[in-house]
Parts: structure tokens; sequence; C-alpha cells
């Protein structure tokens, strides 16, 4: 995955959510204890600091780094915040070599940061969308992506659902929901 994948990613996620910028985001996002203006502001949040650790190349954790949107800012802004999160990530994942690794739970590349952020997008506009009750799903393509790299050992099914099921979104028709997950980013060195 690259920076072209996230910018997709992130213009899917305003398409379906901007509609609706004027109702009420202080409701719950989905299943997160979360409200949908929070979860919005914590897409940005992460696409800011994947951006971080690509740019610098940290090799063993975190900058100490935090994106804060105002807490006045409505909804229509934050998703514009949303989006020049994921123009920064996708700038500095073009930036970078595909030798190049930063730290998230071990080394990780460029395409790793690349399926997070888009990952993030899509599982959080997901949440959003149940919260203002919007039927909307992941991009099959674009989820199908994610599940390869971050969820390899995943179930066969519909892309849309199986991404969802694998970070504890839904049950899936075979497997209940899960309480607990993890993806796989870091690669082997």
């Amino acid at each position: 995955m690259n920076g072209s994948d996230v910018e997709r990613a992130a213009a899917e996620s305003v398409s379906a959510l901007a509609p609706h910028a004027g109702r009420d985001w202080q409701v719950p996002a989905g299943s997160l204890d979360w409200s949908c203006w929070t979860t919005a502001a914590h897409i940005a949040h992460d696409l800011v600091a994947y951006a971080a650790q690509v740019a610098s190349l940290a090799p063993d954790g975190y900058l100490p780094l935090d994106l804060r949107v105002r807490p006045d800012a409505p909804p229509a802004e934050v998703l514009t915040v949303v989006s020049a999160s994921a123009r920064l990530l996708s700038s500095a994942l073009s930036a970078a070599g595909p030798g190049d690794r930063a730290w998230h739970w071990g080394p990780c590349d460029p395409g790793g940061f690349a399926a997070m952020g888009v990952a993030e997008l899509l599982l959080h506009t997901y949440d959003i969308s149940q919260g203002l009750a919007l039927p909307w799903l992941p991009p099959p393509d674009l989820a199908a992506q994610v599940l390869d790299r971050l969820f390899p050992d995943s179930p066969p099914g519909p892309a849309p659902q199986v991404l969802l099921w694998s970070a504890g979104r839904l049950a899936l028709p075979d497997r209940p929901r899960r309480t607990s997950w993890s993806w796989r980013a870091a690669v082997a060195q």
C-alpha cells in the first residue's frame, strides 16, 4: 500500500461523512466510547503520528508528538483536518524509500504505515457512520489490501465484513465478534 491509497481512503471517508457534518457528532461512534467528533479527531491524530514516524525514521518508539484539534471545531473542519493529515502521511510515504523503517511495535516499512493509515480511516469511518446511522462499508479493494497486510490470517469472506470482524466491529455468520485483536505492521529485519 502507498500514499495514494491513504488519500483515496480519506476521500472515501470525507465523501461519506461530510454531507452529515451538520448533525450531532457528540453521539457515540458506534460501539466506541468516543463521540463521532472525537473519533474523527483521533483519525487525524494517528495519520499525523504515522507521518512523523515515517519522516523521522524513528527506530525505537513513538515521537513525543500529539495533534490537538480545537474542541470548538465543527465536524466539517475536523474532516478538513483528516484530509490534511492524510496528505501529510501520503507525502511522508512518497518521500520514504522502500528500505526505510520506522517504529510501530517493531520495525515497520512505508507500506505498513500506509496500511495502518488506511485501516484507521476505514474502521473509524465505519464507527462514525454507525453513530450517525449511515449505511456505509469500507470499499472492498481497500479492505482487501488492509487485510492482506495487517491481518494475514483473516478468514475468507467479503473483505469489508472480514476487515470489520478482524478489528472487533462485528460478528461474522460463523464467528462471534472479537473482543481482542491486533494488527501486524512490523516487518522482519
